[in-house]
């Protein structure tokens, strides 16, 4: 049986892809407040607005490519059963290969009904209009969570992250709630390691690699793989 590796990725990762964090942005989009861009509430007041943030945000990923982070974590699936817990909404893991991966905060790529959330659809097209409907004839809207809505997959990922024998994070400020916690799921006997240029409270009994997802993680899963 392979060994299982868990990795959580933040907004870090695909940074280096060229992507722009909220963090970025300063909480600022062409003058509108990040959460009137990205909440249910600011959906409901200008659902228009909300639309043309996400369409610019689309069109970013799809110009984007898989870095070098990307491309070693997918290396790993040939000696590892490996799970990616993803904050990020993008594609980047995929494309460069990783089968598994659980996108809590949703995917910028599908769609979905806004009048039955179980619907969502793959998008032919890179931009979501005002009148695109479901079959229900309910507006459509990105299948992301927005600032106040409930993170996905948190049961199942918190399972995954409880049978891990390694487990490593990167690119992330663990400051995003619930998803941050998911760290700490990780078993005492598991190896645990945190990769982040910056950050300043790193968790309990993980061991701190500082430095960029392109700069540190192709060297730790040589490591890794040598191992297995």
């Amino acid at each position: 049986m392979k060994r299982k590796i868990v990795i959580f990725t933040g907004a870090g990762v695909s940074a280096e892809s060229g992507l722009k964090t909220f963090r970025d942005m300063g909480g600022l989009w062409h003058e509108h407040r990040l959460e009137d861009v990205a909440s249910p509430d600011g959906w409901r007041r200008d659902p228009a607005t909300v639309l043309r943030f996400y369409n610019e945000r689309r069109i970013g990923v799809l110009a984007a490519s898989p870095n070098a982070a990307h491309e070693a974590i997918a290396r790993l699936e040939d000696k590892y059963e490996v799970t990616i817990v993803t904050q990020n909404i993008d594609d980047l893991h995929e494309r460069a290969g990783s089968t598994r991966v659980l996108h809590v905060h949703g995917e910028i790529l599908k769609a979905r009904s806004t009048a039955d959330e179980s619907r969502i659809y793959p998008m032919r097209s890179p931009l979501i209009e005002l009148g695109d409907l479901c079959e229900l004839g309910s507006q459509l809207r990105p299948d992301v969570v927005w600032f106040g809505e409930n993170v996905r997959h948190l049961s199942e990922s918190a399972q995954h992250f409880a049978q891990a024998d390694k487990v490593l994070a990167i690119g992330t400020s663990l400051t995003v709630w619930p998803a941050a916690g998911l760290v700490d799921y990780a078993p005492a006997e598991a190896e645990r390691v945190f990769v982040s240029p910056d950050l300043q409270d790193v968790p309990d009994d993980y061991r701190f690699l500082r430095g960029t997802a392109v700069e540190t993680v192709p060297g730790l899963v040589d490591e890794w793989l040598a191992q297995a």
